[in-house]
């Protein structure tokens, strides 16, 4: 075991009457299950195979519960036991909301000092942090506090460019449906009042889409919100467009983002949560150019054509939308923001990042966004990221999963990345495991779109106390 490692149990562990530990129960007769209490009412739960090899997984649920979980789903968890992983993970604080950012990575690490110290036989060789959806940025957070901790991550789905992003590039496709598509109705992008008062402007700004997509002006204004949205032109069930289908790409978008999936009710609910969790809004586009932000958008040569086929003024619309942004946020919930849900891209062990090509709750433009920060950050070297060539949010096979982990490991075991992470050599790592299909493929996400200007100078003055 490394010195960081045991200089960290020493600091760190808490006696296991203060973790409200359950005594270890045999679930099967190969692995056993353990439960408890962290101080802040969060429980954890933990499971070691009989033929643990020294491995323990650390694992990040998603949004949307407070229930622990130590694996993204049963086939996956049954696979990785069965290859010798302990797994562990934690509810994180019931007492808030569920985006439970202000207290997850504090419940993940004392989990795994709990487990470490009470529930598994030997300290672990290798600490692996693995997280799906809001649980990937809770993994990207880890691996940048890991300070011997962990010792690599394995992000999957994940939200990792964070809750400011987040919000603002989501509140600038629903501005521009409420400002060019519905301009005389009053509909509430931030600051609700509760859960109701959310859903009901999601189901004002469907109605509104609806509508628009009988016409050929509507669809057009629908394409230019979508593109600010960041929405797949490939929606499930049907073929990918072509590169110059721009109908049908606009289709394919209003089916993915209005029809296949209630994406518009998750991601409005989900901002009342983050804002009851911030304390306030920390979202905005006051000072938002959205000419600037359509010409920095991949998604440009697809409105441009609908607004030609329509008869409309891009070049007004645009003019309009800048005109008239002026929602601001409150500092302190950026403030608050800032600190428990943006990653710095300081990365401290090796992280792999997974995501398939067509997203709709957490497109794959995360991806482009959070490479750049980690660039910026000088972590280059640790990161690498992998694309699987499918359509909805965190539809991986067990296969993949599988990989996914066991490329971390060698990633450890070698030393370096290599070839390791490679679209050939995950194909072939998942293949080989006989859990499913596998779609490992080279791929390369286009730009994230959102605030690319204000927001730069409202976070600094957050973080500067101006």
């Amino acid at each position: 075991m490394s010195g960081s490692r045991a200089r960290r149990l020493g600091a760190t562990l808490l006696a296991a009457a203060t973790f409200g530990l359950a005594a270890a129960s045999q679930s099967s007769a190969a692995t056993a299950h353990s439960t408890g209490t962290l101080p802040d009412g969060a429980t954890w739960i933990a499971d070691v195979p009989a033929n643990w090899h020294g491995t323990l997984l650390l694992y990040s649920h998603g949004y949307g519960t407070l229930t622990a979980a130590d694996a993204p789903d049963p086939t996956t968890q049954a696979a990785l036991l069965a290859d010798g992983y302990a797994l562990a993970g934690s509810s994180y604080d019931p007492n808030g909301s569920l985006w439970a950012l202000g207290s997850a990575v504090r419940d993940q690490f004392q989990t795994l000092a709990t487990v470490e110290r009470h529930v598994l036989p030997t300290r672990p060789r290798q600490v692996l942090a693995v997280g799906t959806s809001m649980g990937g940025l809770i993994s990207a957070l880890e691996d940048q506090n890991a300070r011997g901790r962990i010792d690599a991550a394995l992000t999957t789905c994940g939200l990792v460019a964070g809750a400011v992003q987040l919000n603002n590039y989501q509140l600038d496709g629903e501005y521009a449906i409420s400002k060019l598509l519905a301009p005389s109705q009053s509909i509430k992008l931030v600051r609700f009042a509760n859960l109701g008062d959310s859903a009901a402007s999601a189901q004002q700004l469907a109605t509104v889409a609806e509508q628009a997509q009988a016409t050929p002006q509507g669809r057009a204004r629908l394409a230019l919100a979508m593109a600010f949205l960041n929405v797949s032109t490939w929606a499930p069930g049907e073929t990918m467009p072509g590169v110059y289908d721009y109908p049908q790409q606009e289709q394919e978008q209003y089916d993915d983002y209005f029809v296949a999936n209630p994406a518009l009710l998750f991601i409005e609910t989900a901002r009342q949560q983050i804002e009851q969790a911030a304390g306030g809004s920390g979202t905005w586009n006051a000072g938002v150019n959205y000419a600037r932000l359509l010409a920095h958008s991949s998604y440009q040569p697809e409105v441009r054509a609908l607004y030609e086929r329509a008869g409309l003024n891009l070049h007004d619309d645009l003019a309009t939308l800048t005109a008239g942004a002026n929602i601001r946020a409150d500092k302190q919930a950026v403030r608050w923001l800032q600190q428990t849900s943006v990653p710095s891209g300081r990365l401290q062990v090796p992280e792999l990042d997974l995501h398939t090509i067509s997203d709709q709750l957490v497109p794959v433009q995360q991806e482009r966004y959070y490479a750049g920060q980690v660039r910026l950050a000088g972590s280059r070297v640790l990161l690498r990221q992998a694309f699987v060539g499918r359509q909805n949010h965190c539809n991986f096979t067990p296969a993949e999963l599988v990989a996914g982990v066991q490329a971390v490991q060698s990633r450890l075991e070698s030393g370096s990345w290599g070839t390791i992470a490679g679209p050939d050599q995950l194909q072939a790592g998942a293949t080989a495991l006989n859990l499913g299909a596998a779609a490992f493929i080279p791929f390369w996400p286009e730009r994230l779109s959102g605030d690319n200007g204000p927001f730069d100078r409202f976070t600094e003055s957050i973080r500067s106390g101006a």
